[in-house]
């Protein structure tokens, strides 16, 4: 057991090690982040370094090689041949420089030539060269020095475990990228409601109202106040889960939201599985067959599926399914779950349209590669080509598209939503616009921004399932 624990420990110390090493390569922003997080870390050793850097055997084999090549006069005869050098550059360029300007030259030569010469000599004897960075590195390869740091270090060790492993490091980063974006999104569309020339108090309050009912308005929901203070406000406020009430009606935006955004999310999710289950084997058919009876056939239907706009589709099928045929309800009832079929057609009639096409095209780019015809030359199933070789490399188009797609599904399930009677996100977006009620807008289009970036996170970790070249890249970067 004790034994286990020995071997163990060294590990963890030469991740955190070699963790650092790769963080402080990416640059001097990673250098500042890590010095930032230890802070409490690095104050002291920042302060041993510096006394005992003098102490050192790179310094003292730096002094011992710098001592040797002085004493044996190379530097004079270094100086001859720069200045030499230099005077015959000059007269070939046709440049006239003093006696002053070549000996400065010459001097700086001699200076880059001797520390490139000692740095040569030192690395010869296996010394590393001595700077804050390696020694650090040593001391993270200290067992002692990991446990005494641990606690006020904490926030940088987290830091070098993240990144210790390529596929933590993958997702981490597409984390803090997401972050950005979520900020982005809710600036830009703060911005854009802050400039609206629409005015929430004159189109809430009626034309009648009073310049004082108007300002204390403005003053009850902070319109009053600078754009820096409001827009704090609500970025705080969606970060925290509190977006406070309504301009109209006084409701609690966030219990709004949290009541609405599940029925969008529901119907977009059940319409992006339809599309898939029915798109992608409807694809494959056709690349498999191209420009066969079934090829034309699928490819028309996919065509009509495109050009179809959804409030007519919706419109027909309320028509033809509800008040016809009585199949379906006209309108969304939450505790009917037939009320959600035509919708769910509807949205993913586009969708499915798309990916049918997408899937087409990438079939049939793959299964005209080299690798594809070697394969069935050497006697290997259609079948199996089709299944293990060009599905799998013919994914990742197809899965972007399936992502962009999916985003475009909530943002725009607005006109579907306002068809079939569907109290959800995207038309209480469209409800709220007209206010311009901010808080209400914001907090939708933000979470719905958010929704938009995990799927497209998810995306990114797919990729690298279905294709091996970006995984051996990630690892290769590790």
């Amino acid at each position: 057991m004790t034994q286990s624990i020995n071997i163990y420990k060294p590990k963890i110390s030469s991740i955190f090690s070699s963790s650092y090493l790769k963080v402080t390569n990416r640059g001097k922003f990673y250098k500042i982040l890590l010095f930032i997080l230890g802070l409490p870390v690095h104050i002291v050793t920042v302060l041993t370094f510096y006394f005992g850097k003098g102490q050192n055997q790179y310094g003292n084999a730096y002094k011992s090689c710098e001592e040797q090549l002085v004493s044996k006069g190379l530097l004079g005869s270094w100086r001859k041949q720069f200045l030499e050098q230099e005077n015959t550059k000059a007269t070939f360029f046709h440049e006239t420089l003093t006696a002053e300007q070549l000996n400065k030259k010459a001097d700086l030569l001699v200076q880059e030539k001797l520390q490139k010469e000692i740095e040569r000599q030192v690395a010869a004897q296996g010394l590393e060269k001595y700077t804050y960075q390696s020694y650090f590195k040593q001391l993270l390869n200290s067992r002692n020095f990991l446990l005494i740091s641990v606690i006020p270090g904490v926030l940088m060790y987290v830091l070098l475990l993240l990144y210790s492993n390529p596929f933590v490091q993958f997702i981490f980063e597409r984390v803090l990228q997401t972050l950005f974006v979520i900020l982005g999104v809710a600036t830009l569309v703060f911005t854009i409601l802050y400039i609206s020339p629409l005015d929430p108090a004159r189109n809430i309050l009626g034309i009648e109202a009073t310049s004082e009912q108007i300002e204390n308005f403005n003053r009850l929901y902070g319109l009053d106040q600078p754009y820096l203070a409001q827009l704090w406000q609500s970025l705080s406020g969606l970060f925290t889960f509190d977006l406070g009430t309504s301009f109209a009606g006084k409701e609690d935006i966030m219990a709004s939201i949290a009541n609405k955004f599940p029925v969008t999310l529901q119907i977009a999710i059940l319409s992006l599985v339809m599309a898939v289950i029915i798109a992608i084997p409807v694809g494959i058919l056709s690349a498999i067959r191209p420009n066969s009876f079934l090829d034309y056939t699928f490819m028309i239907v996919a065509l009509i599926g495109l050009s179809i706009p959804s409030f007519w589709q919706g419109l027909i099928f309320i028509l033809t399914f509800s008040l016809e045929l009585s199949w379906f309800p006209a309108t969304y009832n939450p505790q009917n779950w037939l009320s959600l079929v035509l919708p769910v057609v509807v949205l993913g009639t586009t969708l499915c349209a798309s990916i049918a096409r997408m899937t087409r095209s990438s079939m049939l780019e793959v299964i005209n590669e080299d690798y594809i015809i070697t394969a069935k030359a050497k006697g290997l199933n259609e079948r199996k080509v089709i299944s293990k070789h060009a599905i799998r490399n013919a994914m990742i188009p197809i899965i972007t598209v399936i992502g962009l797609l999916f985003g475009g599904m909530l943002g725009g399930a607005s006109v579907t939503e306002k068809v079939f009677n569907i109290s959800g996100i995207g038309s209480y977006i469209v409800d709220k616009q007209f206010i311009p009620d901010i808080p209400a807008i914001l907090g939708g289009v933000v979470y719905i921004a958010i929704t938009i970036s995990i799927v497209n996170l998810v995306i990114d970790i797919t990729y690298a399932f279905f294709d091996p070249r970006i995984r051996s890249k990630m690892k290769k970067e590790g």
